[in-house]
């Protein structure tokens, strides 16, 4: 016990001094403290954050100084993450057993549920020859987008013009899944019955130019083979829907850019972040980044400004990897804001991760992992604000979280990853304190995940 509280001082001194030395840095590491790490009651935007550890079936609101005020016990792991609705209901996707595919990122499952865990709606989108994935969009008439991967085989995508020797005929076999012909991305609009009343298909829209998808664009050799690309194609992550212009956002990983697409004609609008993927631009070479914007991007997001927020992974970046949040003006398709850390290894997340916009102006970063959560200020030179890293490597046990106060060389790295912890996080999002859903709920019973973890922000800030 002696050696135990002596290894934790030892660990928040180090910490301590790692942090007064690099005040405005933030903070990423394969060992330290979890938890709330910093704090500024002055700057950051007070409110309760939804976190949906990706290896837990249960999802946590927690506050401010990071005690859990409210959780949702589910049946399944996410798929990958929730969203706390208007009504107070918690929209979250699942991952049921039976995926046909392994890539990252398969769910099969939509789950609404109340606050008080009951499950009220769900729709399920699970079978040998299609799947969701990644993510969902509570539209404002109260249906839902559904993102998912569809089967097709090897000659229907040969006959579609793709060349036989980027897609072998055999498939191929990745984590024990034999993956045959390709998979590309769909979206369709479900209503409350589970009716599709409307969808739009890669496999509809292919073609050469700025409307259409180039069935023959793929990333570089060695990166389709470690990420699946050639039947994990197109790897969309985001569905998003801008009311006012009756447009549904995309963004795929692969291409490394966003869409806008017209719901009436089904066209491709608009797009960014790579013109090499329809012949427009310069293409990233082995040391250059060419006219590509955006390397691995996740989460395209339409903000109230009528601009877009994005994270760019800087996912095999030729010019060096390194992650960033970054606002696009549309009209004039340049980045007018960005962040990343001063030092890149401090901030970077190979794959997932996230940005939110909040209404004072501040932005939330999911940097998915390390199960790092970063409030930043506004403006030309962003400030850290809020900092914390998710406790969670688990499920539950007797009623708790299994959690962690340090991430050390003992914690469990997730499956055939090796840059990944298992307490990664694909969104967290930020709700203020009068969100309608908030409305007359009681958040005053505070949990700590694990009760004998050192407060390190207070212990920065001179605190006792």
């Amino acid at each position: 016990m002696m050696r135990r509280q002596f290894l934790i001082l030892t660990a928040v001194l180090v910490f301590v001094i790692a942090v007064f030395l690099v005040p405005c840095y933030a903070y990423e590491a394969l060992r330290g403290p979890t938890g709330l790490l910093q704090y500024d009651k002055e700057k950051a935007f007070d409110g309760y954050t939804l976190v949906s550890p990706m290896t837990s079936k249960t999802s946590y609101l927690i506050d401010m100084e990071g005690y859990i005020v409210h959780k949702w016990d589910t049946q399944y792991i996410p798929g990958l993450y929730g969203e706390l609705l208007p009504n107070g209901n918690l929209l979250r996707a699942g991952r049921p057993t039976g995926a046909p595919v392994a890539f990252g990122g398969a769910g099969g499952i939509i789950q609404e549920i109340d606050w008080d865990g009951n499950v009220v709606w769900e729709y399920k989108e699970l079978s040998p020859t299609a799947v969701q994935h990644h993510c969902f969009y509570r539209m404002p008439n109260g249906n839902t987008l559904v993102l998912g991967w569809e089967y097709k085989s090897y000659e229907e995508a040969v006959a579609k013009g793709r060349d036989p020797n980027t897609l072998p005929k055999e498939g191929y076999t990745y984590d024990k899944v034999v993956h045959k012909g390709i998979w590309p991305d769909y979206v369709k609009e479900v209503n409350r019955d589970g009716k599709v009343v409307w969808e739009w298909h890669v496999w509809d829209h292919l073609g050469k130019g700025p409307d259409k998808l180039d069935i023959n664009f793929i990333l570089p050799n060695e990166h389709a083979i470690h990420y699946m690309a050639n039947a994990d194609w197109t790897h969309f992550n985001t569905v998003g829907y801008i009311p006012e212009k009756d447009q549904v956002i995309l963004n795929s990983r692969n291409f490394g850019e966003f869409y806008l697409i017209d719901k009436k004609t089904g066209k491709i609008v608009y797009r960014w972040g790579n013109p090499c993927a329809y012949g427009a631009g310069k293409c990233p070479t082995f040391l250059e980044d060419g006219d590509q914007q955006v390397f691995g991007p996740h989460h395209a997001v339409y903000i109230s400004n009528g601009n877009f927020m994005v994270f760019d992974n800087g996912w095999y970046r030729p010019e060096r990897n390194r992650s960033r949040a970054i606002e696009l003006d549309p009209r004039t398709g340049k980045i007018i804001w960005q962040w990343q850390a001063n030092i890149a290894n401090s901030f970077y997340s190979e794959y997932q991760g996230a940005t939110q916009r909040l209404t004072n102006g501040n932005t939330l970063i999911t940097s998915s992992g390390q199960g790092h959560l970063i409030e930043v200020t506004g403006g030309p030179k962003p400030e850290v604000v809020w900092e914390y890293v998710v406790p969670v490597v688990g499920g539950e046990k007797d009623g708790k979280p299994a959690a962690k106060c340090f991430i050390d060389d003992k914690t469990e790295l997730r499956a055939t990853d090796t840059q990944t912890l298992a307490n990664v996080i694909h969104r967290a999002y930020r709700y203020p304190k009068d969100y309608p859903a908030l409305a007359g709920k009681d958040l005053t019973n505070k949990r700590a995940f694990k009760e004998d973890c050192p407060a390190m922000w207070k212990i920065w800030q001179g605190q006792k």
